[in-house]
C-alpha cells in the first residue's frame, strides 16, 4: 500500500513522460566477487516486506511500467547508467531514492527525488543541494567521502577512525581519497597511522561506493514511455489487496473489494488530467524507505498534557482503577542510575495518552512522582512498558518500588522473533505501519551539540512522550496473542518478565572495585607490554608497529618467512588474525610473544584502565547494564562493563577479578557456579544412558568418556586420553569436525576421526539427539529449549551448504545454551525472592554465564549458601543431577 501510494503520488503530481522501476537480483555482483564481505552483514529484508515484493511486481506490471533487472549489477548501477544515457538524449532525469550514495550522480539534468516520508514532503536535490549537504566542490567527491567513511549497512569498511565529519574535512583539504593517502605525512597521530595502514582499504571502499555508469543496458526511449494503466489487471489486484480507499480514488466510487470484476466505465479518475510528454524520465529504486507509513501528523490521537496537581491526582485515581496500564519516563540521560526525570506518560486506551512534566527542581519533581507512587507500587495492576527495566531503575532513585505483573514489549518481541531488532521504532513500523517521532527531532542528532529533554517545549515533548506510551500499549495488544501463538507466553510471564525486577535490583546493587589495586596492576601491565615489545623487536631484527596488521604481516611473512603459503586478505595484506598466529606459534616464539602482547594490551585498555572510569560518582560503585534481548540463545549479556568477557583462563586475566571486592570489611564475596552445565544438559536432552549414568554416579565425565572411547578401565585412563575426551565432549555439540579436533589436539586427522566415531558408538543417544534436532528444525523451522524458548533457523533448508551447516549446528546447540540460560534465570528469580522474603542484607551483584556473584555480610554467609544451593539445583526438574560449586573470598578471584 505504501509503494502504491508513493507511485500514484509521483504519477499524478510529477507527470513523467518516461518511467522504469529497477530491482536488484539475487546474483552476486562484481562488488561481491572482489570484496567478499560486501553487504555480508546487512539485515535480511523483513518478512512482511519480502512477502509484498511479488505484489509490487504485479502492481508495476498493472501500471504498464517497465521493470529492469540485470544479473551481476546492482539497481544503483543500472539507474546510474540509464540516468547518464538519458541525459545525453536531452532528458531531465529524476532518480527516485532515499539512498545517500546517489549524490554522486546529480548534474544539471539529473536530480534525486526523495519521496514524501514521516510527515515531510517530497524533496528534490540537485547539484547545489548535494554540494551543500556534503560540503564539497564537486559531486564526485561524494564517492571519496563514502570511501573514507564506509557504510556499516553495506559492510564497506572505509578507513577506521574516520566518520562523516572527518571525511568531509579531509576531502575539503586534499580533494580525494588518493590525495589524502598521498599527503598522509601531513596528518597527525592515529589519523595518520590509520590512513597509512588502511590506504588500500580506503581505495577499495571508494571503488565499492562508486556507482557504475557502464552497465550493458540499453536506453530504449520508446520502451520507457509512460502508458495508461491496465485497469483489467489492476482492479482485481486492488480488490485482492483490499485497497478500499485507494481503489475508489483510482477507479471511482463504484469500486468494491467484494466485486472484483465489476465493470468500471470511462478513464480511471486518477488519470483524468492528460499526461503530457515533458521529456522527464523517472527511475524508481524499490526500497523499504519508500513505503509511506502512518505517523503522528496523519493519525488521529488524543494526547493530554497533565500539568496541574488537581489533574495529576485525578489521573492517578483513574489509573488505580485499571487492571493494566502502560507507562514511560522521559529523562535527562541514558544511564538510569544517574539520569533525572523530565516527565511521565501513561496510556490505557489505544490512541489516548497522558503526559506529566516534572521540573528540574528535585523536591518539586519528587512531589509530582509521589502522586503516582501508590499506583506504580500497586501489585494488583499490570505495568506495560518498552525496555521497562530502565523506567524501574529510574523511579527507584525517586523512592518508587514498581510492583505488579510486567509486560515488556521489547522482551515479548524477543521471544516471538529473537534474531531481529526489538527497538520501539522498528517494531512500530513493522507491526503497526507507524513511524514514531524520532528523539532527534526534539533534541538533535547525537554528538556534542545534542540538546537535552529539559529544553524541549512542553507541547512537543507531550506529543513525543505520550506517543511512546500509546504505541507501546498498541504493541502489547499485538504481541500478547503472538506469545500465545508461539507457545512462549508462559516463558514470558514466569521467566523473562519477572527477571526484569531481579536484573534491576542487581544493577542498582552495583559492585565495588579496588581502584588503587587496578592502578598498580596497570603499571605492571605497562612494563610487561614494554618488555614484550622489546623482545619482539629483538627477535624480528627491526622496530615496527606491532598493532598494525600490515606491518606485522610483512615482518612475519616477508622478513622472517614463517609461512611461505601465508594467506592474504582481499586488500592484499597478510592475514594476521589470532587463528593464523595460533597456528604459527610452534614455529617461532616471536609469535607467542605477539599473542601475549595483544592479550595484555586488550586487558589493560578494555578492563584495567576502563573500570575506574565506569564508577558511578553518586554511589562509588560500578553498575553494569544487563541486556535480556540481545543473544538469540537466551543468554544474558552485559555492557559498561562487559562482565561476560572478563578473562579467566590466563594468570593476568584472573588478576582483574581480584579487583572486584566486597563493599565493606565485614562482607565477603560469594561465587556460585553450575558445574559442567552444558554437558549435563546434553545428557538431559539426549537422554543418553551412558552419559546420564556417569553423571548420576558422580564420575569425572571426561575420564568416563575417555574410558568408553578408548575401551579401557576408568582408572587406567591417562591424562592425555582425558584431554582428548574433554575436547570431544565440548566440541561435538558445536559441530567440531575431525579436522578441527586434529588441529585442536595436535593429532592426525585419522586419529581424530576414529575418536569421534567411537564417541558416537558409545554415546548413541547424543548422536540421535543431534540428528533429531536437525530434522525437527528442518520440519518446523525452529528448535526449543526445555522451557520452550524458540530459536528460529531460517537457513536450515538453505541450498548453500555452508549456510545450512551453520544453521544445523545452531539446531543442535541452541536448545543446550538456551536451556542453560533458562535455568540460571529461574534460579536468579527464586534466589532474589528468598533474599527479600528473609529480609537479608546481602545482595546479588553479578551474573556471568553460569555463575552468580553475591556481596554478603559474614554473618549471612551460611544462610546465603543454603538458599543458593537449593534454588540453583532445583531451578528446573531434571533427571541429571545439577551440581553447584560455591566459593567464598575477600575478592571475586578468591571466591571463584
Amino acid at each position: 500500500m505504501g509503494f502504491t501510494n508513493t507511485l500514484l503520488e509521483v504519477l499524478k503530481n510529477q507527470q513523467p513522460s518516461h518511467i522504469a522501476v529497477v530491482f536488484d537480483t539475487a546474483a552476486p555482483t562484481a562488488r561481491h566477487i572482489e570484496f567478499e564481505a560486501y553487504k555480508a552483514h546487512r539485515e535480511k529484508m523483513p518478512e512482511d516486506l519480502s512477502a509484498s515484493i511479488p505484489y509490487i511486481y504485479r502492481l508495476i506490471e498493472g501500471f504498464n511500467i517497465p521493470i529492469i533487472t540485470m544479473d551481476g549489477y546492482e539497481a544503483d548501477d543500472i539507474i546510474g547508467t540509464l540516468a547518464k544515457k538519458a541525459e545525453q538524449e536531452n532528458f531531465q532525469v529524476y532518480c527516485m531514492t532515499p539512498d545517500k550514495d546517489f549524490g554522486q550522480l546529480v548534474s544539471d539534468n539529473i536530480f534525486i527525488y526523495k519521496p514524501a516520508r514521516m510527515g515531510n514532503g517530497a524533496e528534490v536535490q540537485g547539484v547545489k543541494e548535494i554540494l551543500e549537504k556534503w560540503e564539497v566542490t564537486d559531486v564526485n567527491q561524494v564517492i571519496d567521502i563514502l570511501g573514507l567513511w564506509g557504510d556499516a549497512v553495506d559492510n564497506i569498511p572505509g578507513i577506521p577512525g574516520i566518520g562523516e565529519k572527518t571525511a568531509k574535512k579531509l576531502v575539503q583539504e586534499f580533494g580525494s581519497v588518493e590525495g589524502i593517502i598521498a599527503n598522509a605525512d601531513q596528518l597527525k597521530g592515529k589519523m595518520r597511522e590509520n590512513v597509512e595502514n588502511f590506504a588500500e582499504q580506503g581505495l577499495i571502499s571508494k571503488k565499492l561506493a562508486t556507482i557504475l555508469l557502464d552497465v550493458p543496458v540499453e536506453f530504449n526511449e520508446k520502451a520507457l514511455e509512460l502508458e495508461d494503466p491496465n485497469k483489467d489487471m489492476l482492479e482485481p489486484l486492488f480488490a485482492e489487496l483490499e485497497f478500499r480507499t485507494l481503489g475508489k480514488r483510482v477507479f471511482g466510487d463504484d469500486f468494491s473489494i467484494l466485486e472484483k470484476n465489476s465493470p468500471v466505465n470511462g478513464q480511471m479518475d486518477l488519470f483524468a488530467t492528460e499526461i503530457t510528454a515533458n521529456t522527464t524520465s523517472t527511475v524508481i529504486e524499490v526500497s523499504n524507505e519508500n513505503i509511506v507509513l502512518k505517523n503522528i501528523h496523519n493519525t488521529t490521537h488524543e494526547y493530554t498534557l497533565v500539568d496541574t496537581t488537581e489533574e495529576q491526582e485525578k489521573l492517578a485515581k483513574e489509573l488505580n482503577s485499571k487492571r493494566s496500564f502502560c507507562f514511560d519516563t522521559e529523562t535527562t540521560g541514558l544511564d538510569a542510575n544517574l539520569a533525572d526525570i523530565v516527565g511521565l506518560s501513561f496510556s490505557f486506551e489505544t490512541g489516548k495518552a497522558y503526559y506529566i512534566p516534572t521540573p528540574a527542581n528535585r523536591e518539586e519533581a519528587q512531589r509530582i512522582v509521589d502522586i503516582f507512587k501508590s499506583v506504580l507500587e500497586n501489585p494488583a495492576i499490570e505495568k506495560i512498558g518498552q525496555n521497562i527495566k530502565y523506567d524501574i531503575l529510574l523511579l527507584a532513585r525517586y523512592g518508587v518500588k514498581v510492583q505488579g505483573a510486567l509486560f515488556d514489549t521489547m522482551l515479548a518481541h524477543y521471544l516471538i522473533d529473537p534474531d531481529t531488532r526489538h527497538g520501539m521504532d522498528v517494531l512500530a513500523e513493522n507491526y503497526l505501519n507507524y513511524t514514531p517521532v524520532s528523539i532527534t527531532e526534539l533534541i538533535g542528532e547525537k554528538g556534542k551539540k545534542q540538546g537535552n529533554m529539559r529544553d524541549v517545549d512542553f507541547e512537543k515533548i507531550k506529543e513525543y512522550a505520550a506517543e511512546d506510551a500509546d504505541i507501546t500499549l498498541q504493541l502489547k495488544n499485538i504481541f500478547h496473542p503472538l506469545l500465545v501463538e508461539t507457545d512462549t507466553l508462559q516463558l514470558a510471564q514466569e521467566v523473562e518478565f519477572p527477571l526484569v525486577y531481579v536484573l534491576a535490583e542487581i544493577e542498582r546493587n552495583g559492585v565495588k572495585v579496588d581502584v588503587p589495586a587496578l592502578g598498580e596492576f596497570s603499571k605492571t601491565l605497562e612494563q610487561d607490554i614494554k618488555d614484550l615489545e622489546n623482545a619482539i623487536f629483538e627477535k624480528a631484527g627491526v622496530n615496527f608497529n606491532i598493532a598494525s596488521p600490515k606491518q606485522l604481516g610483512e615482518v612475519l611473512f616477508d622478513k622472517l618467512q614463517l609461512d611461505p603459503k601465508a594467506k592474504k586478505t582481499k586488500t592484499g595484506q597478510y592475514k594476521t588474525g589470532e587463528d593464523v598466529l595460533l597456528a604459527l606459534a610452534h614455529k617461532s616464539d616471536i609469535v607467542q610473544d605477539i599473542l601475549n602482547f595483544r592479550q595484555l594490551q586488550k586487558l589493560k585498555s578494555t578492563y584495567v584502565d576502563s573500570l575506574p572510569e565506569l564508577i558511578n560518582p553518586e554511589t562509588g560503585l560500578i553498575h553494569t547494564s544487563y541486556n535480556q534481548a540481545v543473544a538469540a540463545t537466551g543468554r544474558l549479556s552485559s555492557t559498561n562493563p562487559n562482565l561476560q568477557n572478563i578473562p579467566i583462563r590466563t594468570e593476568r586475566g584472573r588478576e582483574v577479578r581480584k579487583a572486584f571486592i566486597p563493599r565493606s570489611e565485614d562482607h565477603v564475596i560469594l561465587s556460585a557456579d553450575y558445574s559442567q552445565i552444558e554437558l549435563r544438559l546434553i545428557a538431559e536432552l539426549s537422554k543418553d544412558q551412558n552419559m546420564l549414568e556417569a553423571f548420576t554416579q558422580g564420575h569425572d565425565i571426561h575420564r568416563a568418556t575417555a574410558a568408553k572411547v578408548y575401551n579401557m578401565a576408568f582408572e587406567e585412563v591417562t591424562s592425555e586420553q582425558r584431554r582428548n575426551a574433554k575436547a570431544v565432549n565440548f566440541g561435538i555439540i558445536y559441530g567440531q569436525s575431525a579436522f578441527g579436533l586434529s588441529q585442536n589436539l595436535g593429532i592426525s586427522r585419522k586419529e581424530a576421526a576414529d575418536i569421534i566415531n567411537e564417541y558416537f558408538n558409545q554415546y548413541t543417544g547424543i548422536k540421535k539427539y543431534m540428528s533429531d534436532a536437525v530434522e525437527s528444525a528442518k520440519e518446523k523451522g525452529y528448535v526449543e529449549t526445555i522451557l520452550k524458548r524458540r530459536r528460529y533457523l531460517r537457513d536450515i533448508n538453505s541450498a548453500n551448504m555452508t549456510v545450512r551447516g551453520f544453521a544445523e549446528r545452531n539446531a543442535i546447540n541452541a536448545p543446550i545454551q538456551g536451556s542453560a540460560a533458562d535455568l540460571i534465570k529461574i534460579a536468579m528469580i527464586a534466589i532474589q525472592k528468598e533474599i527479600e522474603h528473609q529480609g537479608l542484607v546481602g545482595k546479588m551483584i553479578m551474573q556471568v554465564h553460569d555463575e552468580l556473584v553475591f556481596d554478603v555480610p559474614k554473618q549471612e554467609v551460611e544462610a546465603f549458601k543454603t538458599i543458593i544451593l537449593d534454588k540453583m539445583t532445583n531451578a528446573i526438574k531434571t533427571n541429571v543431577p545439577l551440581i553447584v560449586e560455591i566459593g567464598e573470598g575477600k575478592n571475586w578471584l578468591e571466591a571463584h
